[in-house]
């Protein structure tokens, strides 16, 4: 386990300097075929300590549960961004990434004095910011939204799975999976599949009889 005051190296010197508001943003799902990107902000307050953070990554999906009530009940702001599936077939799934970070942070309900990305560049915003190259095991503000956006979408995904039965959104939420490719090229994409992403486009192809246009 991390220990918090390793994690919390940006935020000790950024308070230090005067800054109070310091966001952590945040996002999950960039390597699911189907459903939306979600970003998560966090302001934490310096005042109440959680232990126990880190990249969602690297918890247990209980640990991660417990953690996110946490943060939820002790943080200063926390706020969520979403863009989906559409979105991103438009956009790309890196400017998708972005654009869910910056709704996260335009929907908390303080303006951030310092934001602190997972490694994206937010030259959007006239906030100041730095983007840590692994942030979500190097910063406290960024592990804490990395763990409460991948609950949030954890969530989403088993809510999804009831209304787009048989793919098992519930069980690998929408990640390339063996099950979610063979339910993929057994039923079909769903409105929830990401069009652009390969094993998608391949199995459209194929239902069209076009895979000598691959």
């Amino acid at each position: 386990m991390k220990e918090l005051k390793n994690l919390l190296k940006f935020e000790t010197e950024l308070y230090s300097k005067g800054f109070k508001y310091i966001a952590g943003v945040d996002e999950v799902g960039r390597g699911s075929l189907a459903a939306g990107v979600l970003a998560a902000a966090v302001i934490l307050d310096p005042n109440k300590p959680i232990n126990g953070l880190n990249d969602s990554k690297q918890l247990t999906e209980k640990k991660r549960v417990l953690l996110a009530k946490e943060i939820e009940e002790k943080a200063l702001f926390y706020s969520y961004g979403y863009v989906d599936a559409n979105i991103i077939d438009q956009i790309n799934i890196y400017q998708a990434s972005k654009l869910a970070m910056l709704k996260a942070l335009s929907y908390l309900k303080v303006k951030p004095d310092y934001i602190l990305s997972d490694a994206m560049p937010l030259f959007e915003q006239d906030i100041p910011f730095q983007a840590i190259i692994k942030g979500d095991s190097l910063s406290a503000s960024i592990a804490a939204a990395s763990i409460i956006a991948k609950v949030k979408r954890d969530e989403i995904m088993d809510k999804l799975a009831r209304i787009y039965p048989g793919y098992g959104f519930e069980k690998h939420k929408g990640y390339p999976t063996k099950l979610h490719l063979d339910k993929l090229f057994e039923l079909g994409p769903c409105p929830l599949h990401r069009r652009t992403y390969k094993p998608v486009k391949e199995c459209y192809l194929k239902q069209m009889n076009l895979e000598d246009y691959l």
